[in-house]
């Protein structure tokens, strides 16, 4: 299996550890706060746990230049945004301006960011890396 086709199925881990990051707000800190700061502690909360992730994948699995990182990067934002609007609007039925609502920053959204990082930290930890 190549580099990009390996980073492609690991992006499942990142998957797994978003919806495990969304149940435990949901679940442990959620009732005890309003729905934005619960929101914005769990989004700063899964940035965290896709850093690490992604630091011990790029360990593992070394990324061979900065193409093939900004590659991986657009792969994982692609795979990210189709399956939130796909799994979101189509399995779950969720409506898409609520779909659309936790990508207003000006609103305290920060969603957004999570996509950024998604793209962004395979070419920055493969810097680092090299």
């Amino acid at each position: 299996m190549n580099t990009v086709t390996t980073y492609a199925v690991s992006w499942i881990g990142m998957v797994i550890l978003a919806i495990v990051n969304g149940a435990i707000r949901e679940k442990v800190y959620g009732p005890f706060m309003d729905e934005l700061p619960a929101h914005q502690l769990s989004t700063l909360i899964v940035l965290m746990l896709f850093g690490l992730y992604v630091w011990l994948l790029t360990g593992v699995c070394r990324i061979q230049s900065s193409r093939q990182a900004l590659l991986i990067g657009g792969l994982w934002l692609m795979m990210t945004i189709l399956f939130e609007f796909g799994f979101g609007h189509f399995l779950l039925g969720h409506p898409w301006g609520k779909l659309f609502h936790d990508y207003n920053l000006l609103k305290g959204r920060l969603w957004s960011l999570v996509l950024l990082w998604t793209a962004l930290a395979p070419y920055l930890f493969y810097r680092v890396r090299s």
